[in-house]
């Protein structure tokens, strides 16, 4: 049975992210905690080499790197996007799939045309949370959603590749949702419930 390590209502978090739209998604979801939280960014800390061969793995390493930079407890994230007609592409290297540059339209197209040939549009976006200190304790939680891939691409809000997704059930995609209806079913949403209910 994993024991869990509470976290104290106005305590220091890194958010162990360069990534800006993905650190103000989880400042959001920490913002009624009166957690004080600091991206890995906003403290100039070194972004860890991802050499993990899953989510999970990935997602200590930048938790660990970040805690033991800053000697403060960390939260990183290690999410991905997994088409299943492409045998789960782009999945751990769903970032780098956009290239230096962060060109997510770019690499949208280029899922797009790998998909063409196929009738399955079925994806699913995951996301892996590490809770980690200095003193090397860590814990994990995971979220998943399931849905389709849409073409042409939909919406202006959210990162990354919510505007080619549409989850069962609703027809919006990500990037047609506020943030807070992006947030109660999203993979990183989900991640947190579980967070949120066992370290507060």
């Amino acid at each position: 049975m994993t024991i869990y390590r509470k976290i104290e209502h106005g305590s220091k978090l890194v958010v162990a992210t360069h990534n800006a739209g993905k650190a103000q998604e989880i400042r959001s979801l920490l913002a009624p905690f009166q957690i004080q939280t600091y991206s890995a960014g906003d403290l100039n800390l070194p972004e860890p080499e991802e050499t993990g061969s899953t989510f999970s793995e990935n997602a200590k390493i930048k938790a660990m790197a970040a805690t033991l930079k800053s000697g403060l407890p960390s939260l990183a994230d290690d999410s991905g996007f997994c088409i299943n007609a492409l045998n789960g592409d782009p999945g751990i290297y769903s970032a780098r799939w956009a290239g230096p540059n962060k060109d997510y339209p770019m690499a949208m197209r280029t899922m797009y045309e790998k998909l063409e040939k196929f009738e399955n549009r079925s994806c699913y976006f995951i996301s892996v949370l590490c809770l980690a200190f200095p003193d090397g304790y860590s814990c994990e939680f995971e979220g998943k959603i399931h849905g389709d891939f849409i073409w042409p691409a939909r919406g202006h809000n959210g990162h990354g590749y919510d505007p080619i997704f549409q989850p069962k059930g609703s027809s919006l995609t990500f990037a047609e949702m506020t943030e807070t209806q992006k947030n109660e079913i999203s993979h990183r949403g989900l991640a947190f419930q579980q967070f949120i209910k066992n370290c507060f």
